[in-house]
Formats: structure tokens, sequence, C-alpha cells
């Protein structure tokens, strides 16, 4: 189930820290926003282009492929955040206390270990696509207009690493509530049951009123 998650703050390093990321990842996922409204503007302007003056937008899927990662990665440490990835609720919401918790941790430990190969082979694949002495730096490009690829390759392993500072953050959320047996702890998104789900839904829907 998706649904956003209440994330609680205090004073606390661990809170502090969490609000400082979310800086950080709300640029990310605005720029996740521009990038779609520059794909929707491009296919306006090619299609509007191809049928009123027989002038469609130059290496239209260029830029697509070009822009589809801002779509794609830059605001998964955002939606991490709030617990907005899709997930199944119908056990965990069953869990109370340190059961819930270890769970959570187990979970966001498997999740850490694997963003870190995924930093890992992305900047790999970056880096035999970047050359300094390569013209626009770019060992390869796209086949239309050739745009260099670089840009796109380097933004995987910022978004993923990204990430993984959000999932750190949440690993000592979550461990710091399994050892001290908090009912309410800071920066990690809180389980809610599906009555708090629909009631936060349709607040949302209502504007916030």
């Amino acid at each position: 189930m998706a649904g956003s998650a209440p994330v609680l703050e205090d004073g606390s390093v661990l809170s502090r820290l969490d609000r400082s990321l979310l800086t950080v990842e709300r640029f990310f996922a605005l720029i996740s926003g521009v990038a779609v409204l520059s794909l929707m503007l491009m296919a306006v302007w090619s299609v509007g282009g191809r049928n009123l003056f027989n002038r469609p937008l130059p290496g239209y899927v260029d830029w697509v492929e070009a822009v589809m990662p801002l779509i794609a990665f830059m605001g998964i440490a955002f939606v991490q955040r709030d617990g907005t990835h899709i997930r199944m609720d119908i056990a965990i919401s069953q869990l109370k206390g340190r059961a819930l918790w270890l769970f959570e941790l187990i979970s966001v430990l498997l999740i850490f270990f694997l963003m870190v190969a995924l930093v890992w082979g992305s900047w790999s694949h970056f880096d035999r696509s970047f050359d300094w002495n390569a013209p626009m730096w770019s060992r390869d490009s796209s086949i239309d207009i050739g745009l260099p690829l670089w840009p796109a390759k380097l933004l995987a392993p910022v978004a993923f690493g990204l990430l993984c500072l959000r999932l750190l953050i949440q690993i000592w959320g979550y461990g710091r509530a399994f050892v001290l047996g908090l009912e309410h702890p800071v920066a990690v998104p809180l389980v809610q049951d599906a009555a708090a789900q629909a009631a936060a839904e349709a607040e949302q829907l209502d504007g916030g009123k």
C-alpha cells in the first residue's frame, strides 16, 4: 500500500540530520518535477511542429532519453523519507514495538546494501562514458543528434548516493527505536492503519483544510 506516512521531528541530532537531508531531497524532487514538465513541453513542441510547420523537434527521442533519468531517479530519496514507495503493509501493520522496528531495520538494511551495489555499478557505467580528453567529455553519444550520455549516466549514482544517506538515517532511527523500545521514533516513516491512511489521503484531497 502506498501512502504518505508521518515522520516525527524533535531537537535531536538525528532529527536535525533528517531535516537537513530533506532540504536536498526536496530540491532533487523539484528537479524531477521540472523534468516532467519539460518532457510535456517537448512533446507539444515536437507534435505541434510536425503538424503545423512540418518541423518536429530535432532529436526528440534523444532528448527524452536524456531527461528520463531525472524523472526516474531524482525523487526516490524523497519518497523513501515519507514512506511513499509501494509496499505491502498487510503483515507489518500487525506488528508492534520492537518487533516492528526490527522488521523495518532489516528491510532498510537490505535496501541499503542493494543501493550501495547499485551506486558502485552505476558509477562504473558513468566512468566508462566520461573522458576529459574526448569531445564534450563523452566517449559515447545519442544516435540522432549526438547528445553526450555521461550526464544522464551520472544521475543514477548521484541519486542512489542520496538514497543511501537517507537509508543510513533510517537505519539509525529504526536501530535506536529497537534498542530503546521507543513508541514514536523520529526521522522514520511511521506505519499507519487503514483508517489513518484514509484520513490522511482525504486531508490531502481537501487541500489540507
